[in-house]
């Protein structure tokens, strides 16, 4: 399978929650020249009917506005695992807002007034940590079409292996010969793309191997 590319700057978009439409417009403008894919949402609670759907983007938001405040924000979007990784931008006295913002899953914190480059490497970072995201993402989704591909007895085997069982110990518990356990581990690991034993089990090792039924082909 094609490995596809990392993801960039522009594959990222930077979702900006504000009140105010100039501070709208200067961060989309300033973004924007700098590289980064932006939209633009005048109230947290618009950004909350389309934030499920979002599946490569970061935030910044402002901690004060007049229906959800930052801070209310980060915790529904949390509740509804639809957390993004978030940059909130603070005013006068808005310390105590932020660490709270900051244990409700904020990766930072900006204090007003800020230098653009200071906002700048915050983004960054930001984006770095959903692009990481996304990519993870698809990685988990390339393994478990892989996993479903597996033979009833492929999987079989390859849950004895990542439990750490010997062939002889597998093939015990199979009622097959050791040599059987060897083919069907050959086959499974073509199937999962993989050139060792250690790849196999990193790439499966985060994954609940009970939710699959070893549909992909005979035994």
């Amino acid at each position: 399978m094609r490995r596809l590319p990392p993801m960039s700057n522009t594959d990222i978009v930077v979702h900006v929650v504000d009140d105010e439409e100039a501070v709208r417009n200067s961060l989309a403008f300033l973004l924007g020249s700098s590289g980064f894919a932006v939209r633009t949402h005048s109230s947290a609670a618009g950004f909350l009917e389309i934030a499920a759907t979002i599946r490569n983007g970061c935030l910044i938001t402002d901690l004060r506005m007049p229906d959800i405040d930052g801070v209310e924000l980060l915790k529904r979007l949390k509740a509804a695992g639809a957390m993004l990784p978030a940059i909130v931008v603070t005013g006068h006295g808005d310390v105590q807002m932020a660490v709270e913002a900051m244990k409700t899953g904020a990766l930072d914190f900006i204090e007003k007034p800020f230098s653009d480059e200071v906002l700048l490497d915050s983004i960054r970072r930001a984006v770095a940590v959903a692009a990481s995201q996304v990519d993870a993402e698809a990685t988990a989704a390339r393994t478990r079409e892989r996993i479903a591909s597996l033979s009833e007895r492929e999987l079989q085997v390859l849950k004895g292996v990542v439990q750490g069982q010997a062939n002889k110990t597998i093939a015990f518990e199979l009622g097959i010969s050791p040599r059987t356990v060897e083919v069907y581990r050959a086959g499974l690991m073509s199937k999962m793309q993989v050139k060792n034993l250690a790849e196999l089990v990193r790439s499966v090792i985060e994954i609940d191997l009970d939710q699959f039924g070893g549909s992909g082909g005979s035994a």
